[in-house]
């Protein structure tokens, strides 16, 4: 009896020194596995400062070659096609600055539509993967993180999803700005190859219409240029009168709040 008392004891001892070593093990365990988390964190930080580095890059080139261009009349006069290459980047990056149908006119009058359709795709389809890639930057941002989760971008997100591919075609293929579509296929997390290949299709016919016309007219330089010119009035006027009349509104709230405030300091002071 006695022994096996012995025994029972030695084995309760054994087990209990078991559990306590995995214990151990398993704290041990733990620390080790948050220490190799520790460089993840690291690398997310040096991922998000790569992406903003690849981003600040993607705007400052394009800033770049929207500068040349503008400065420079013998870059504008040229008929080389890496010009027409080349400005397929302002005019399809993000908010484009400046329009692209006056360069299809241009080109049009020295090379076969389908060349011109060609180089300008190209040109485009690399924009708008900088594109996908600098708004997928921005809406990863957590000051962005209410336009996502509101339910107006819910309701336009869910929109889109019925048919996506054929709003982008349709809408590419239409003379209406396509920024906004630019920004709706990152927040709806759309595959970047099928937003490419729905730009594709869109733009195909639409460069090769332009550059037909441009072909068959044969616009001279001046009206060319003048064409460029109403096309940027035509955009940008509505957006500075949108922003006028929003400052307008704002520094009017705030009058009605300035006076509202001098009114309850007036008030206890007459009293």
């Amino acid at each position: 009896m006695l022994r096996d008392a012995v025994c029972s004891n030695s084995k309760t001892d054994r087990v209990s020194w078991l559990i306590e070593l995995m214990s151990k093990l398993e704290m041990k365990l733990d620390g080790a596995l948050n220490i190799a988390g520790a460089p993840s964190t690291l690398s997310g930080r040096a991922s998000f400062r790569l992406k903003t580095l690849i981003v600040v890059l993607e705007i400052g080139f394009v800033a770049g070659l929207l500068l040349v261009w503008l400065l420079s009349s013998a870059v504008r006069e040229s008929r080389s096609l890496w010009i027409l290459f080349f400005y397929s980047f302002p005019s399809e990056f993000i908010i484009a600055t400046v329009p692209h149908e006056p360069i299809f006119f241009y080109f049009g009058k020295f090379y076969s539509p389908l060349l011109v359709m060609v180089i300008a795709l190209i040109g485009t389809l690399m924009t708008e993967a900088l594109n996908y890639s600098a708004f997928g930057y921005f809406a990863d941002l957590k000051m962005f993180s209410r336009v996502r989760e509101s339910g107006i971008t819910k309701r336009i997100v869910d929109l889109f999803y019925r048919a996506p591919f054929t709003a982008l075609v349709l809408l590419g293929l239409a003379p209406v700005p396509f920024y906004p579509l630019r920004f709706l296929v990152v927040l709806a997390r759309y595959p970047v190859w099928l937003y490419l290949l729905a730009v594709l299709c869109s733009r195909v016919p639409r460069f090769y219409v332009l550059a037909l016309l441009g072909e068959a007219f044969k616009m001279p330089n001046w009206l060319v240029a003048a064409f460029f010119v109403v096309l940027i009035l035509a955009f940008n006027i509505p957006i500075l009168i949108s922003l006028m009349r929003r400052r307008r509104q704002a520094l009017a709230e705030a009058a009605q709040s300035a006076a509202a405030e001098v009114a309850e300091a007036i008030e206890p002071a007459e009293g």
